[in-house]
């Protein structure tokens, strides 16, 4: 063999094996992406299952706000059926959006739940509202961790398959889409910090 047909064939065989890495990197930052929304949905299941518990203990108590408790149950079951449509694909922006808006719903009819709580003291003062409560703020702690890694695994899949030269193997491996961020509508809010004065 020649010497310009074994630098051939050593170019022809790194060339392969570079698309084969691009190809082998895209499957591992989509892989993590999709792991990292199993995550969530854990918290989520979590979060939904400490719901029903929440309102239970609550209605003894707020027996005329009754809406509010129902409005809480009803968001938590959309927000729970959406999570299912989500888990299904992930990678659907469609399925994330929707979550998010139930998300976001559940949130704050939660936030209103909260709010009317401050009219019942005694149930403010229930041991087992008190652990609820507690648990339920462990567990959004929990649910903005777990949405924070899967918005990070999202950006560097979405960042590796924009970038040269992936970009062009990328629609050809099936990846032609970015992967969607999870943003709840809490988190689109730009907080203010208060103004003090003296």
């Amino acid at each position: 063999m020649e010497i310009g047909t074994i630098v051939f064939l050593v170019i022809v065989a790194a060339i392969i094996v570079y698309i084969v890495s691009i190809y082998n990197r895209l499957v591992s930052l989509r892989q993590r992406h999709l792991n990292a929304f199993s995550q969530i949905e854990v918290q989520l299941k979590r979060r939904y299952d400490l719901i029903p518990n929440l309102v239970e203990t609550a209605k003894g108590y707020m027996s005329h706000e009754r809406e509010t408790l129902e409005a809480v149950i009803q968001a938590r079951n959309e927000a729970s059926a959406l999570l299912k449509g989500a888990a299904a694909d992930p990678s659907s922006a469609g399925a994330i959006a929707q979550l998010a808006g139930a998300e976001g719903a559940l949130s704050s009819a939660l936030g209103k739940l909260n709010f009317v709580m401050e009219d019942y003291p005694d149930l403010k003062a229930n041991e087992n509202m008190m652990q609820l409560s507690e648990e339920l703020t462990s567990t959004e702690n929990r649910v903005a961790f777990a949405r924070q890694a899967f918005n990070d695994a999202v950006t560097g899949y979405n960042t590796y398959r924009r970038s040269f030269p992936p970009v062009f193997f990328a629609p050809t491996f099936g990846h032609a889409q970015d992967a969607t961020l999870l943003e709840f509508e809490d988190s689109a809010q730009i907080q203010v910090a208060p103004k003090v004065s003296f």
